[in-house]
């Protein structure tokens, strides 16, 4: 007869960083005052959204988790991080800054760049709200319309021809 194998499970789980309760509050406070946003639970940390466009997230770094924050970044935690949209001069003074900005690789495809700042014990709530309130612009522009065909199929999109 085999004799069972015990096998001790070892649960790691790793360190969660927390947003500070404080900086929640004083974020939110100046994302929810403008026009047409909301505030969302994403996959990790809080993020604000107006027209369905994500314009501010805090998000939380500890032991390089989230890993595309902490290389952005350039620092493993535990700290906590803001990113935000720019554009023109905005986006190169804070790309040319150096720490505390930092640029995010994602997001350029779709719209404005996404600046980031580490938030230390003291941010600088001054500038987090001009920036929170420039991303906030950028995100609620209109989008320009779809073209459509006549038969309602997608621009650039040859539509089948009709059996008759």
């Amino acid at each position: 007869m085999a004799r069972a194998r015990s096998r001790r499970r070892v649960d790691r789980a790793p360190a969660r960083a927390t947003i500070p309760a404080r900086l929640l509050t004083r974020l939110r406070r100046s994302c929810l005052a403008l026009p047409g946003a909301r505030e969302e639970v994403a996959r990790v940390g809080v993020r604000w959204v107006v027209r369905g466009c994500t314009f501010a997230h805090v998000v939380p770094i500890c032991d390089g988790r989230p890993a595309a924050y902490a290389r952005a970044a350039g620092d493993d935690g535990p700290l906590v991080v803001l990113t935000v949209r720019a554009a023109g001069f905005l986006y190169d003074a804070l790309r040319q800054a150096g720490p505390p900005y930092f640029v995010a690789p994602w997001g350029t495809r779709w719209g404005a760049p996404v600046i980031g700042i580490c938030l230390g014990p003291r941010p600088p709530w001054p500038e987090i709200e001009i920036l929170v309130a420039e991303s906030h612009r950028l995100m609620s522009r209109p989008r320009a319309p779809r073209a459509t065909t006549t038969r309602g199929a997608r621009a650039g999109v040859k539509a089948r021809p009709r059996r008759g």
